[in-house]
């Protein structure tokens, strides 16, 4: 009985490539306005007072090493662990406010090709997450036996861009949404 396959090196490493400008981009755009991060967190309403700041800090330093440890081979499987335990934890406090039925306060994502304050709460948004998730499980599986060669790393190049261009127009449809429902109810 064969065993599920391998995967191929490109595809390894254009999934990690594409985490990576993910969470860089995210922790960048946290970072440069830690105050408007700490004040997403609060809205959450799920940590004591006084650990909304530490956590606005913590979080994008996390999310700052999974990113740039995704991006080199002998780093990734400590990245993907950091990334697949983050996403753990802020799609846990997703679903926690969707459950509670606050579907109208910020995520605090800040994602590629938006901003902090561009995209509430839904289920698309778990979703979104649990693909980014399924991901980086991908980037721990044993790459295939085979090195990469010229043409591999404009493959890498033609997949990371690729994969960031949906990413990209999915997170942007899922911020116009909300904002088309209430178009249509004027």
């Amino acid at each position: 009985m064969q065993g599920i396959p391998l995967l191929d090196p490109v595809a390894t490493s254009a999934l990690s490539a594409v985490l990576a400008v993910i969470f860089l981009t995210g922790a960048w755009q946290k970072l440069r306005d830690l105050a408007l991060f700490q004040a997403n967190i609060d809205n959450y309403r799920l940590l004591p007072d006084g650990l909304a700041w530490p956590a606005a800090i913590l979080l994008p330093l996390w999310e700052l090493a999974a990113g740039a440890l995704l991006l080199f081979d002998p780093t990734r499987t400590v990245g993907a662990v950091l990334a697949i335990g983050l996403l753990a934890i802020v799609t846990t406090a997703v679903a926690i406010n969707l459950l509670r039925g606050r579907t109208e306060i910020d995520c605090g994502c800040g994602s590629l090709g938006g901003h902090v304050g561009d995209q509430t709460l839904s289920w698309g948004l778990v979703a979104r997450n649990a693909l980014l998730a399924l991901a980086a499980v991908l980037t721990l599986r044993e790459d295939a036996a085979r090195a990469l060669v010229w043409i591999d790393y404009l493959s890498v190049a033609g997949g990371t861009l690729g994969l960031l261009g949906l990413y990209v127009t999915v997170n942007q449809l899922m911020a116009n949404t909300p904002r088309l429902r209430a178009l249509r109810n004027h």
